[in-house]
C-alpha cells in the first residue's frame, strides 16, 4: 500500500518563508556584525545557505555558512562535526536550521559543539515545526507550524530549481 503525497508547500511559498525567516532573523540581530548559519547535514545545511543569501540580499550583516554532520540514525554513538574551528564561533550569533523540527532529538544532539563554545547567542530556525516534541527544542523561526500524526512523514525536496514540501 503507498501512502498518497500531498503537496504542502510549493515553490513559490517555501521562498516566500525563506524570506520571511531570513527578515525575522534581521529584525532580531539588526546590531550584530556576524551571524553563523549552522545547518544540520544534508537538508538542513541546504537551508541554511538559503537563509544566508536571503538575509545578505536584505541586510548588510556578513553571514557565515557551517555544516554539521551526525547520524541520525545512531545519535548517542554519532561524533557530531562541525567544519569550522569552533573558536572562530566566539561572540558570534548562531542560528542553527534544520529542515525539519520533529521530536528535537536531532537539534539537541547538534547543539553539543556549541556548548564548549563561548557564542553570544544561540537560536534555532527550522522550515516546518511538527509540533511533536519529545526534547525541549522550540525554534525561534518557523516557515510553517503543522500538526500532524505520528505517523504522518514530512519530506522536503530540493529539487534542481525547486524546493518542495510533501506530507506523507
Amino acid at each position: 500500500m503507498t501512502q498518497e503525497r500531498i503537496l504542502i508547500l510549493n515553490n513559490k511559498q517555501v521562498t516566500q518563508k525563506i524570506k520571511r525567516i531570513a527578515y525575522e532573523i534581521y529584525e532580531h540581530n539588526f546590531e550584530e556584525k556576524e551571524i553563523v548559519f549552522a545547518g544540520i547535514y544534508d537538508k538542513g545545511y541546504i537551508l541554511a545557505g538559503l537563509l544566508k543569501d536571503a538575509l545578505e540580499k536584505i541586510s548588510p550583516i556578513t553571514c557565515q555558512l557551517v555544516k554539521i554532520t551526525l547520524d541520525k540514525t545512531s545519535l548517542l554513538q554519532s561524533e557530531i562535526a562541525v567544519d569550522c574551528e569552533l573558536k572562530s564561533l566566539r561572540k558570534k550569533v548562531v542560528v542553527l536550521v534544520d529542515d525539519v523540527l520533529n521530536s528535537g532529538r536531532t537539534m539537541v544532539y547538534s547543539l553539543k559543539p556549541f556548548l564548549n563554545t563561548e557564542i553570544k547567542k544561540l537560536q534555532t530556525a527550522t522550515l516546518v515545526d511538527r509540533n511533536h516534541k519529545t526534547f525541549p527544542i522550540k525554534a525561534d523561526y518557523v516557515g510553517y507550524s503543522l500538526s500532524t500524526t505520528l505517523q504522518d512523514h514530512i519530506d522536503v525536496r530540493f529539487e534542481k530549481e525547486e524546493i518542495l514540501v510533501y506530507l506523507h
